[in-house]
């Protein structure tokens, strides 16, 4: 069994989801210093034991926290419709990008906010961010291949809209908003910009 088979078979029962239940909401509500073995598993109702048996301590109940929110904006992105409009479909991406994230923000906050100082990701779980990635590459080539981007590498132009959206959300997601507009407005308006300007150069 390969390490992300493990990584998959640890989490899915019962107790080891309510494991990484507990985790996020002490995140959330009391931030990294309530994650304690003895905090979590007792929020999560086991005991010390069978968090370890299942995560090997904390940093693994945060990698574990790590890959599930890489799991969710995935499992989202590949659950969107795909239509014959491959800049729709784009639009589209970075739209459920935006949802996912808030929906999930504190899993977001782990994945790229250093919600947990000192947390490094597993090396099957940063496999599981590079997945992501590369699905947005291959959205980016269907427009560059329908000749209806600027003629750039898909993989450049993908991190550009990447850190652009990603920069938006995570603003969002932390209550910044420098003009005081509506976060949802703020977002279309801002695509409409990196849209215009990869379709006209």
């Amino acid at each position: 069994m390969g390490e992300t088979d493990r990584h998959m078979a640890r989490t899915r029962d019962e107790q080891g989801q309510r494991i990484l239940e507990a985790a996020s909401e002490l995140l959330s509500t009391e931030g990294a210093s309530a994650l304690s073995v003895r905090r979590i598993a007792t929020a999560a109702g086991c005991s010390t034991m069978g968090l370890y048996s299942r995560f090997g301590g904390k940093d693994g109940v945060v990698d574990e926290l790590f890959a599930e929110g890489f799991e969710r904006l995935t499992a989202a992105m590949k659950a969107r419709p795909h239509s014959d409009d491959p800049l729709a479909d784009l639009r589209a991406c970075a739209e459920c990008y935006r949802e996912t994230a808030l929906a999930n923000a504190t899993h977001y906050m782990v994945m790229f906010g250093g919600a947990v100082p000192g947390f490094e990701p597993s090396e099957a779980s940063h496999l599981l961010a590079h997945q992501a990635f590369d699905g947005l590459v291959g959205q980016v080539r269907r427009c560059t291949d329908a000749g209806l981007f600027i003629d750039r590498a898909p993989e450049q132009v993908a991190e550009a809209l990447w850190g652009s959206i990603h920069g938006l959300v995570m603003l969002e997601v932390v209550g910044i908003n420098p003009v005081g507009s509506d976060p949802a407005a703020r977002f279309t308006r801002a695509l409409d910009i990196l849209f215009d300007g990869l379709t006209h150069g």
